[in-house]
């Protein structure tokens, strides 16, 4: 994350919920790396069920001081649209 984004947090969390575009969401612990912040634990698998791929990009809007909003676009600027159920029940977050 941007060191400007992180500024915005009185202390910034350690896990954070992914809400995806139909509202699923995904848990992600946060690592301090190098002076930054990032998403550790959960991404990697977050971004192999919901197809990330080399040339999309990917939004994070902050929700609420837990949650951040995800929105992917495929390398055609078209939004990518994720359906629950294609999550396995052992890694999507229960709300």
């Amino acid at each position: 994350m941007p060191l400007d984004f992180t500024k915005h947090f009185v202390v910034v969390p350690t896990e954070f919920n992914l809400r995806n575009n139909t509202g699923c969401s995904w848990k992600v612990t946060v690592k301090l790396m190098n002076g930054r912040v990032t998403l550790d634990q959960g991404w990697a698998t977050y971004a192999v069920v919901h197809q990330i791929k080399i040339g999309y990009m990917v939004t994070f809007k902050l929700l609420t001081p837990d949650t951040l909003k995800v929105i992917i676009f495929d390398d055609d600027g078209i939004e990518v649209i994720n359906k629950c159920g294609k999550h396995d029940e052992a890694f999507a977050a229960k709300e």
